[in-house]
């Protein structure tokens, strides 16, 4: 039994991570600012530490010797989010980040850092490798806080590796969707309007193409990421190399809810110059597949057939409130605030 702590371990993917890591055996702290999804019964293998990712004190209690693996999952994620909240974004994705880097080197813990494809910023060049350029806008767009201050927790987790010997790895995820995902996403709203009796949506025409990720498949790249010492010090992209336009998403769920037809939203006409789209979305896994031998075993269809039947049978997610979206966003972890 491995002794594990899941910063933003209440979030989408974060407790997804959890129900796996207790099938596996592993005693689990969760250390995070809100609860468990409702309908989630933890059992006695996994406790539950509220707290504030930037209060290092807070943060000790739980990241200490005798860990043997941190999952760092807390973070401000959503477009909505990081356009609403730019300053928590900031301090919660860079100095929460180092406060937990720092622990775990005390500790002697081995760390997995949850990063994103939005690093990538909108360099045009697909499929991107790990290495490839990061390509941003301006300062003054609030959409590119998200991804600097995940850059920067990337950068942080590199020199904790090279200066103090910190077993660390990076996953960076591309569109992960599934059970639980609040309804702030393409794939997470679509389902939530057509199974409330609205149409899908389609944003800006819906040419623009992302890659869509199971969460399940996302899981079991984080830990085979984990529990590969060939991993450390290593940034790894997960993700699904099929392309799908926003267009023919918003066509699967309504084929698959029996909904209407979806209807257009332009986004700049809702958030202005504060939002930029990216056209494409494509990762380069090779360097997964080659390293750790995981590769997306759900297709698009499946993935959304069980994400729809879950969803039908939790009332309480369908009950939750709209929340607007954009084509983007990877994960929704909750953050600890």
């Amino acid at each position: 039994m491995a002794r594990v702590v899941v910063t933003g371990g209440c979030g989408f993917l974060g407790s997804h991570l959890v129900d796996e890591l207790v099938r596996r055996g592993d005693e689990v702290t969760v250390f995070d600012g809100g609860a468990p999804p409702p309908g989630q019964s933890p059992p006695p293998s996994v406790s539950y530490v509220t707290g504030d990712i930037r209060d290092a004190a807070r943060l000790a209690e739980v990241v200490k010797d005798g860990v043997d693996t941190v999952y760092h999952f807390a973070a401000v994620v959503g477009v909505d989010r990081y356009l609403d909240r730019p300053l928590d974004v900031i301090d919660i994705n860079l100095l929460g980040t180092r406060n937990l880097l720092d622990l775990a080197a005390r500790a002697g813990a081995k760390v997995v850092v949850a990063s994103t494809s939005e690093v990538f910023g909108k360099n045009p060049a697909v499929p991107w490798r790990e290495d490839d350029d990061r390509v941003l806008g301006s300062t003054a767009v609030d959409r590119w806080c998200y991804s600097s201050s995940k850059a920067l927790g990337e950068h942080l987790a590199f020199a904790f590796a090279r200066d103090r010997g910190l077993r660390t790895a990076i996953v960076r995820y591309f569109n992960v969707y599934g059970p639980r995902q609040r309804p702030a996403f393409v794939v997470s709203r679509s389902i939530h309007r057509a199974l409330n009796g609205e149409p899908p949506v389609v944003y800006d025409g819906g040419g623009q193409t992302r890659c869509f990720t199971y969460v399940q498949d996302a899981v079991n790249a984080t830990i085979a990421v984990a529990t590969s010492e060939n991993a450390f010090g290593e940034c790894f992209n997960v993700g699904s190399s099929v392309e799908t336009t926003v267009a023919r998403l918003s066509a699967l769920v309504a084929e698959l809810t029996g909904a209407e037809a979806s209807v257009p939203i332009e986004t700049r006409d809702r958030l202005g110059g504060r939002y930029q789209d990216l056209r494409r979305r494509v990762p380069d896994t090779s360097k997964i597949r080659g390293m750790l031998g995981w590769r997306c075993a759900t297709d698009l269809r499946e993935g959304l057939t069980r994400t729809i039947e879950w969803a039908r049978e939790n009332p309480w997610w369908l009950a939750l409130p709209d929340s607007g979206a954009t084509p983007d966003g990877d994960l929704a972890a909750t953050a600890p605030a």
